[in-house]
């Protein structure tokens, strides 16, 4: 079976953080954008696609050096439907047999889990949905497989993969990572919450 790629989405416009950004801040001494790229590239994902929009330049110069290549959505405020058609459109022509897609502002999501959900897709030979859980209640990150593609590429607004999902009837398997699948550092008090310090 072919392999599983990764979308970073790193292009939001950080509306909740009065100015600063949250995926510029530190998280043991890294920036976020670059630490959620680095754990895609660590849990094995190939190739790692990481999609800017707001404040681009700045996101893109803290993943140098990081085997990822970088995908700007200009329409970035419309929202992350448009980010995952970038993304997708972004990858490489070889196939690929599903993409892990992450959320690039959740500091406790790690390495490890992202290479949990990978094996779990792997083991249903790619055929099924895999996402991240905490408690039992849906999060990210979510691999979708390759059969999806197509109906995530007419997505439109701030949808998502959900509607998508629903409609393809694929299987969804369940990956338990805990607190890291729901925690988000959208605000200035989450990003110090979760161990962050702001940067710009």
């Amino acid at each position: 079976m072919s392999g599983v790629a990764a979308i970073v989405l790193a292009a939001g416009t950080a509306s909740r953080m009065g100015g600063r950004h949250k995926l510029l801040a530190e998280f043991g001494g890294e920036p976020q954008a670059r630490r959620a790229a680095r754990a895609a590239l660590d849990a094995g994902a190939r190739p790692v696609v990481v999609v800017t929009g707001h404040r681009h330049a700045e996101i893109a110069a803290c993943l140098d050096g990081l085997s990822v290549s970088v995908a700007r959505n200009p329409d970035f405020a419309a929202g992350m439907a448009g980010s995952l058609k970038v993304g997708l459109a972004a990858l490489p022509g070889e196939a690929v047999s599903g993409v892990l897609v992450v959320l690039a502002d959740m500091p406790l999501v790690t390495a490890a889990h992202m290479a949990a959900l990978v094996a779990a897709f792997e083991a249903a030979e790619g055929r099924a949905v895999v996402r991240a859980t905490a408690g039992g209640v849906a999060g990210n990150p979510v691999v979708l497989p390759a059969a999806l593609f197509p109906a995530l590429s007419s997505l439109r607004g701030d949808r998502g993969a959900r509607e998508a999902i629903r409609l393809s009837g694929l299987p969804v398997v369940s990956v338990e990572i805990g607190a890291a699948a729901l925690a988000d550092a959208d605000t200035p008090e989450a990003v110090e919450t979760l161990g962050g310090v702001l940067r710009g």
